[in-house]
């Protein structure tokens, strides 16, 4: 199956880079729970809001190096659930950093997943999983971006005064 989502954020695309890829656990601030090591695993909670209840489950998110292209910058990004991975889908994803002029940027995700429990899994996501997954993905997209415009702000605001 496969999700699509993008975020404009009013930063240049090289200030959105530099956050994902030179601290993942503050642009994560609010969704990670735990850095298991480096930069290059995070334990995170992923859910969806339901009015003023919010359903969640935590997930090892795997982040991998940068992909830099001519238009773009990608970052691979691996999904799965901390407990009892056989009973929710594994995602594969790339989060995309594309420039929308000197101070704009968009942030895009990609996402690909097998719904889990074979033939009954597949039914499953296509009466109502997927538009789970779609708002689960909505959720971490725009609480991410959120985040991201934080810490550029503050690192932005401590360089000047630094300068």
């Amino acid at each position: 199956m496969f999700l699509h989502y993008f975020v404009e954020l009013d930063h240049s695309a090289d200030d959105v880079v530099e956050a994902l890829t030179s601290a993942p656990h503050e642009w994560l601030s609010d969704l990670a729970q735990d850095s298991v090591s480096a930069g290059a695993r995070l334990s995170a909670d992923v859910g969806l809001n339901l009015g003023p209840r919010r359903i969640h489950r935590p997930v090892d998110v795997l982040l991998g190096a940068p992909i830099r292209l001519s238009g773009a910058t990608v970052l691979p990004v691996t999904w799965v659930a901390h407990t009892r991975a056989c009973l929710f889908p594994r995602l594969e994803a790339d989060l995309e950093v594309a420039p929308m002029g000197a101070r704009r940027s968009q942030l895009a995700i990609n996402v690909r997943y097998q719904p889990p429990l074979g033939t009954v899994g597949v039914v499953a996501d296509r009466a109502l999983l997927h538009r789970v997954a779609e708002a689960t993905i909505k959720d971490f997209m725009d609480r991410a971006a959120q985040r991201l415009h934080r810490h550029i702000a503050l690192n932005a605001g401590s360089s000047r005064l630094s300068a």
